[in-house]
Parts: structure tokens; sequence; C-alpha cells
């Protein structure tokens, strides 16, 4: 039996939702009725009074997705609200640094957050979806897999190996109904590129030059394909990787 058959309100785990465009994420599945939890080593008050004024309920949980116990402690808060049908792992850092700059530590960090941090979420839920027999992953990878970008390769190799997750769960669980796809936008103003060196690198004007869409991306424009992937209309879409990048290189 299927959540939508049971009746019940879905509800979905978004990482690093307590701010930028995970907060908007959150609360467009609030107004599509989807109950919303959101896990952050941030404070999610901001958040969740968004998930409320879309009429939904949400909780915060705080949570570091590169460490194992903390998932586990965060999937354990999500049992006792009810448990979770729809995982988006948007919780990822982007430092800049020349490759001889990036130390063994640095490389370790992205991948831990970025990718393992994919993992644990998807183990710590999966199972769950399993017995409901109904379930939706979305990975957040990103445009610049495509086309690089100069000081961040620990960033592009995180967001390859996102793609390369997506594509080789896929055919492990469509059989119980469940599907795995990843948003990769391309450069998108948030709180988190206006806090990082992006203008100052002079990399909003370089990248809109590149588009053929002529204004920049914003947080809305990535999640009514969140909205689509997580819903049933979506359930004969899996292992794929869905670009919303302005048009780069197609002007």
């Amino acid at each position: 039996m299927t959540a939508a058959d049971q009746g019940s309100v879905r509800t979905a785990v978004i990482t690093g939702a307590a701010h930028g465009i995970g907060r908007e994420y959150a609360r467009r599945l609030a107004a599509d009725g989807i109950r919303v939890v959101v896990a952050d080593v941030a404070d999610a008050a901001e958040t969740l009074a968004l998930i409320a004024g879309e009429g939904s309920e949400g909780i915060s949980v705080r949570c570091d997705v590169s460490s194992e116990e903390s998932m586990c402690a965060m999937r354990d808060a999500v049992r006792d609200f009810g448990g979770a049908e729809i995982i988006v792992h948007n919780a990822g850092i982007y430092p800049f640094q020349r490759f001889e700059e990036i130390d063994l530590a640095a490389w370790r960090r992205v991948q831990a957050i970025n990718v393992e941090g994919l993992f644990l979420l998807t183990r710590s839920f999966l199972p769950t979806m399993r017995e409901r027999g109904w379930g939706r992953i979305v990975a957040i990878a990103s445009g610049v897999f495509n086309t690089g970008v100069p000081g961040a390769l620990h960033y592009v190799a995180s967001k390859g190996a996102v793609t390369g997750f997506v594509r080789g769960l896929a055919p492990e669980i469509a059989a119980d109904n469940i599907t795995i796809n990843a948003i990769a936008p391309g450069l998108i103003r948030s709180a988190g590129t206006l806090a990082g060196p992006h203008q100052k690198m002079g990399l909003f004007d370089a990248v809109l030059e590149m588009q053929a869409i002529k204004r920049t991306g914003m947080p809305e424009d990535l999640s009514g394909a969140l909205s689509y992937l997580v819903s049933d209309a979506a359930s004969f879409m899996t292992g794929q990787t869905l670009l919303i990048d302005g048009g780069i290189g197609r002007t």
C-alpha cells in the first residue's frame, strides 16, 4: 500500500534548509501540503515560520550531515514525527581554493558533506520508503560538473559523485516505487552565494553572459522542479539529473 493509498500527508526531510535555497525548497513543499523536517546545523526558526505560513507542519532538527551519529539521531527524531517518504539532500559547501591549496583535510570535508551526507541520508530513510512502498529522493548536483570552474576542483568532483550516486542507485530501488533524481542548478543568487566570493570574482556577470536567459537565477527557479520530482507526476522519471542553469552555452 502506498502513502497515497493510505491517505496520509507526506513528510519531507530537507538538509541545509535553515536558509538560502533550502529554505525556498521547504516553503514550496509546505505550500504543496507536505510536512517538512528542516535538518541543519543552524537555527531554523525563520524557515519554520515560512512552513507554518503555508499552512503546513514542520520541525527542525540540528544535524551535521557528515556525522553518522548525528544523522542517526535526526532519523530517530523524524521517526517520532511520523517518519518521512521524501528526502532532499541540499546541504553542501563550495570553498574556493586552487588545486595546490587543497590539502587532504579540505578535500575530505567537501566530500563528507556533499557526497557522504547524501549516502548517510539515503541509508537512514530508504528502509521507511521500502516499507511504505513509495519514496522520493532528490539530490542536489551542479551545473559546474558540465563546465568546470577554476578554483573549485573538490566541489566539482563532489557534484560529479552526486550524479553518479543518482544513476547508480536508481535501478536498485525502482521496484519499490522509489525514485531518485537530481537537480543541477546553475549560479543562483542566494544567501550562500551572496555571502561568498562570487560577486567579488565577477561570477554573476560572467555567467549571465553565457546564459540564454539574461537574468540571474533565483531559488524560486529551482523549487518548481523539486515540487515535480517529489510528486506522483514524476513516477516514471528516475536516475536523471535535471539541469536548470538559464541555458548556459546556448546563447
